[in-house]
């Protein structure tokens, strides 16, 4: 019987980082969880202001935008530089969209006169979605650098680590917001 070894795809160090990042987020769903079971009627009456659509519109995005960036991996490894470099533009377009609809809804949210010491759904809220919107803002960033060193020549077929490195890190920031998504606009 044979074993291969699955490696981690990019740098050792992203996923000490993604691990840590993870561990936080969790962290912050328990505490999200366990001051909403001891606000049920703060957290409902809360969750009403927030808009489905965006938080469907923004899952959309992100979900696209991971896809993009998985389509950029692949085209990396099959050789395929140009390509590479077109997936990351349209990963980075899909987040752009996640940017501006979130900015939109922190904007209403705030001109309806909701903020950070409103209440405890709304601290929680907003702390959690805009650590998680710092973390998108962050995750552009890293793609951005992975394009221009794509477009540079900097990455081949044998040697993509850095691409691998900048995709699992995107895919953290969806997984997250995967999680978020349903724990703040929807479940009740």
């Amino acid at each position: 019987m044979t074993h291969s070894r699955t490696r981690l795809p990019g740098d050792l160090a992203i996923w000490f980082f993604i691990y840590a990042e993870l561990a936080v987020f969790g962290l912050l769903f328990i505490l999200y969880a366990a001051v909403r079971y001891q606000n049920p009627e703060v957290f409902s009456v809360g969750q009403l202001s927030l808009s489905k659509i965006a938080g469907l519109t923004n899952t959309i995005a992100l979900i696209t935008s991971s896809y993009f960036v998985v389509r950029a991996v692949e085209a990396i490894k099959n050789g395929l530089s140009r390509n590479c470099g077109r997936w990351l533009i349209a990963a980075l377009i899909a987040a752009s969209i996640y940017i501006l609809v979130k900015t939109t809804e922190y904007q209403h949210l705030i001109n309806a006169g909701y903020g950070l010491t409103t209440n405890k759904f709304y601290t929680y809220y907003f702390l959690l979605t805009f650590f998680h919107f710092a973390h998108v803002i962050l995750g552009m960033v890293i793609l951005s650098a992975v394009y221009f060193k794509n477009y540079q020549g900097g990455y081949s077929e044998k040697q993509h680590t850095g691409i691998e490195t900048g995709a699992s890190y995107w895919h953290m920031v969806d997984l997250v917001w995967v999680i978020l998504f349903p724990l703040v606009y929807i479940i009740h």
